[in-house]
């Protein structure tokens, strides 16, 4: 590749890894960055994934070496997730692209919403203070998460969050921590998929998850130093721009 290329999807990977580690939304940079640089849309869904898997891995890496380690939630709502995903990956979305990008749109903003109007948070996120309807509900919700996720990914981080906010009604530093453990589960067996058919981009994919996993870094060292007020910056920042981009203003 050219010096300009590496250092396009460096730039690029990095971005993405900071904005899905914050709040989601980051392949809406590095997708169409792929597809622009040739990739087939199939093949560059895939060729994400390997820079996903690594971002994720790192942020957990970083939240665990700071105390943010709820392997327990991980495994409970990642499990699920992870056979959603499979199913995921498999399935094309029925709907028509345009009518799917309005629904997500609103979806976008509804969440944001959400995740501004949080009454009470808890400093602990542990499994064992969950409810335990609140266990099964997010059971069911993220095998569906996870099916999604598995498809396109898009904007995933931020149905997660407002998912895990309502289910745990922890601090969003803690969420996160726990939002990368789940999305490094079932990115594994999604990752698994698009290797199996051939949909993978390994050189691009491994340069883009250097960036990424810098972006990732860089997005957990901000989260656990300067707390929810800043993660709800990027938050509407990311899901105005992830709407706007649907709805087609730019």
């Amino acid at each position: 590749m050219e010096p300009l290329m590496v250092l396009l999807i460096l730039l690029a990977g990095t971005a993405g890894g900071f904005l899905n580690t914050l709040a989601g939304g980051g392949s809406i940079i590095t997708l169409p960055l792929l597809i622009f640089l040739g990739l087939p849309a199939p093949v560059a869904n895939g060729t994400n994934r390997i820079a996903l898997m690594w971002q994720n891995m790192v942020a957990i890496s970083n939240f665990r070496h700071k105390g943010f380690f709820p392997w327990k939630l991980g495994l409970i709502w990642g499990i699920p997730a992870l056979f959603g995903a499979i199913a995921g990956s498999h399935l094309a979305i029925s709907i028509p692209e345009e009518t799917f990008n309005r629904i997500l749109a609103i979806v976008m903003f509804l969440v944001l919403g959400l995740i501004i109007w949080k009454p009470k948070t808890s400093p602990h996120l542990a499994a064992e203070k969950i409810a335990s309807n609140n266990k099964l509900l997010g059971i069911i919700i993220f095998f569906f998460v996870g099916a999604y996720g598995g498809f396109i990914q898009i904007g995933v981080g931020f149905f997660i969050i407002a998912i895990l906010a309502f289910l745990t009604g922890s601090s969003l530093v803690q969420i996160n921590s726990l939002k990368v453990i789940i999305i490094a589960i079932y990115m594994l067996s999604s990752l698994l998929v698009f290797i199996i058919n051939g949909q993978v981009d390994w050189v691009l994919g491994l340069t883009l998850a250097v960036g990424n996993g810098l972006g990732a870094w860089l997005g957990s060292q901000i989260a656990i130093k300067r707390g929810d007020r800043w993660i709800k910056v990027v938050l509407v920042i990311g899901v105005l721009l992830l709407a706007g981009r649907l709805l087609g203003f730019y």
